[in-house]
């Protein structure tokens, strides 16, 4: 790779220059480039393979899960089957075409494609950083521009609804819980009866990236925990555990399929549990919370994330417009 800017380089010049001058130029080309380019043999002693494992063990020790790992993996993996070249060899023009390729076979939304760029734009960017690679070619495919749809929120009446329909303890307790920190089903189900500080009115859950942060429940919810485990007679230290004995610990597909079932009984759209963390954002942005602190409490890296949850009622948008403006 070097050797190839450099005589380039130094085949445009060589109009210009003399012999001294083309000496002096090749001589400062060879240090510059020493600094930004690996060896020939270092460069190419890696597969395409082998450059994507070192990079996964890289975002293995920031904390991935296994789960984002083997959405990595896929999605890079795919792109070198597709493409079928050396990583060295890869340039913007590939990978535009791959993109606008994989969309349209698939028949893919813009923000499943764009989260294939995110991807490959880590990838690439990570193997720039690593030096690696002088520059990333993904580097000038932009974002892809989305629309923003307002997502549902489950209204008061409807919460209330599915609290008056249940007819286990358990079930109460959960969409309570649910329903009151706004913490994920994945850190639901993994918390144990003593992560619940009941005093205090909190919880530490293990978010993304194996981060513990804590949450906080409602009174109703520490009413409705603590009758849920005091009608336990199992032995398990899960917080929620399945209704039919041994008594397991709730799965995720668990928890989903029992919030659906409520749903579908009410006849309410659109039941699932991560609708319960959105509607806590919105509720939280609409009575004047610091999206600092909403940050915070959702476990977000970023404040982009954040103010994806958090839509913002448009009657309120219109009460400050009187208010401030008006």
């Amino acid at each position: 790779m070097k050797e190839l800017i450099k005589n380039e380089i130094l085949n445009r010049m060589l109009p210009i220059l003399n012999n001294s001058q083309e000496k002096e130029l090749d001589s400062v080309l060879d240090e510059v480039l020493s600094k930004y380019i690996l060896g020939e043999t270092n460069r190419d002693q890696f597969s395409n393979q082998e450059f994507m494992q070192k990079f996964l063990e890289a975002k293995r020790i920031e904390g991935c899960s296994e789960k984002t790992l083997i959405y990595y993996h896929n999605t890079i993996n795919r792109m070198f089957e597709t493409i079928e070249k050396e990583l060295m060899q890869i340039t913007t023009e590939d990978l535009r075409a791959y993109l606008t390729e994989y969309q349209s076979v698939n028949n893919l939304s813009r923000v499943t494609i764009d989260n294939v760029r995110r991807i490959l734009s880590s990838f690439f960017s990570w193997l720039e950083d690593e030096e690696y690679l002088i520059k990333s070619p993904i580097r000038r495919i932009h974002r892809v521009k989305t629309v923003n749809n307002i997502k549902e929120t489950y209204s008061d009446e409807e919460l209330e609804k599915m609290r008056d329909s249940c007819k286990e303890k358990r079930d109460l307790a959960l969409i309570d819980m649910l329903a009151s920190t706004g913490m994920r089903v994945g850190e639901l189900v993994l918390l144990n009866q003593a992560d619940i500080d009941f005093n205090e009115r909190e919880c530490k859950v293990l978010g993304k990236g194996n981060k513990e942060r804590i949450v906080y429940f409602d009174a109703r919810t520490k009413i409705h925990l603590q009758e849920y485990l005091k009608s336990r007679n199992d032995k398990s230290s899960a917080l929620f555990v399945s209704l039919k004995a041994p008594h397991t610990r709730l799965t995720i597909s668990g928890v989903e399929a029992r919030i659906r079932k409520i749903g579908k009984d009410l006849r309410i759209g659109k039941v699932h549990p991560h609708k319960f963390r959105r509607t806590l954002a919105t509720k939280a942005i609409d009575k004047g919370m610091p999206i600092e602190q909403l940050q915070q409490l959702l476990g977000h890296k970023r404040i982009d994330t954040t103010l994806q949850y958090a839509m913002v009622k448009q009657s309120n948008v219109k009460l400050a417009h009187k208010k401030y403006i008006g």
